[in-house]
């Protein structure tokens, strides 16, 4: 398979959109979600979409066929909350594993079907990386603010776990997304770094913060110059944002990212903000026509959707990228 960092170079790359709005589509209810495995599990398990690639699979595998239908070169797999400390919520610790391995398989059999229609457009699987529940940067009490709820070490071997399922199940690419705790996503880079020394492999790194607000930063309080600098001493295939705000509003932290990094830039915002019942209005062409300034200011190699995002938005993006080039990759000196 071609090299996706020679790909990169060549073309913009279209990563796929929200995997919980399609979910949600399929209204799945507690039953649906246990399955026959689980259907004695002592806790509630529905909202535990993860568990979806093991109780759901065909249900997952279609949203990937629809994403790689929709233009997608990437898939994500749905694996965002993957790890022992968001599964302790749903007492599926010892699952971990498994729930990663699973996700990517899936994931990996849908892009490989793509790949062989279409040789000359390989797919690419990008094992998706959530923060966790939990900050290593700040206290959830705000009567004791030097609390932490969880340990540098305690993420760096949550991370690892995932990382294991998600390269054993055939994921291409980590994406370590939504970081809103840039101490967090150290701590998944760390364990990464871990797991290709001791496998002795070269895999693919992206990392997505997130801005939070109008001032532009991250929760934990850095600018985007300073999330690229705090994680721009692992080689990465891409950094950038995602969720959180739409795509006008991106604009101008990808700006910071393309003049300060020689790495490639990547974007999947939202489908515009949420409106009062959290639900998403900005139809495909809405956000097509915001995401066409990323690319008339060359700002991105890789491009996607997030919260709100559908297939449809998806095939708006992607008949949108292939009239651009991509940004150069190394540029700056």
């Amino acid at each position: 398979m071609k090299d996706i960092q020679k790909i990169l170079e060549e073309r913009i790359l279209v990563l796929d959109g929200a995997m919980g709005t399609m979910l949600q589509r399929h209204k799945f209810t507690e039953e649906d979600f246990r399955g026959e495995r689980f259907k004695d599990w002592p806790v509630p398990v529905q909202g535990n979409n993860d568990l979806l690639s093991i109780t759901q699979p065909e249900a997952i595998k279609e949203v990937h066929r629809l994403y790689f239908k929709a233009g997608a070169d990437i898939v994500e797999t749905n694996t965002f909350s993957g790890t022992t400390i968001a599964m302790a919520d749903y007492e599926m610790e010892e699952l971990v594993y498994e729930l990663n391995y699973q996700s990517a398989k899936i994931a990996k059999e849908v892009a490989d079907e793509f790949t062989k229609e279409e040789p000359h457009k390989p797919r690419f699987v990008a094992g998706s990386i959530g923060p966790t529940n939990r900050t290593a940067s700040m206290s959830p009490d705000v009567n004791d603010p030097g609390f932490r709820a969880v340990t540098f070490d305690e993420l760096r071997i949550a991370y690892k776990q995932q990382v294991e399922g998600l390269l054993d199940g055939g994921a291409d690419i980590l994406l370590v997304e939504t970081v809103f705790d840039t101490l967090n996503a150290k701590a998944a880079l760390f364990a990464i770094e871990e797991v290709k020394d001791e496998r002795n492999i070269e895999v693919p790194i992206m990392v997505s913060g997130t801005i939070t607000d109008a001032s532009g930063r991250t929760l934990s309080g850095q600018t985007a110059e300073a999330f690229l600098i705090s994680v721009s001493h692992i080689p990465m295939l891409t950094v950038g944002f995602n969720c959180a705000l739409g795509a006008n509003q991106l604009t101008p932290h990808l700006e910071v990212l393309a003049q300060k990094t020689n790495f490639g830039v990547s974007a999947h915002p939202n489908a515009g903000l949420p409106n009062a019942f959290g639900e998403y209005d900005e139809s495909p062409e809405q956000m097509a026509a915001q995401i066409k300034e990323y690319m008339d200011k060359n700002l991105v190699n890789i491009i996607g959707g997030c919260c709100g995002t559908t297939p449809e938005h998806i095939k708006a993006i992607a008949d949108l990228a292939k009239n651009y080039t991509p940004r150069t990759i190394g540029a700056v000196v």
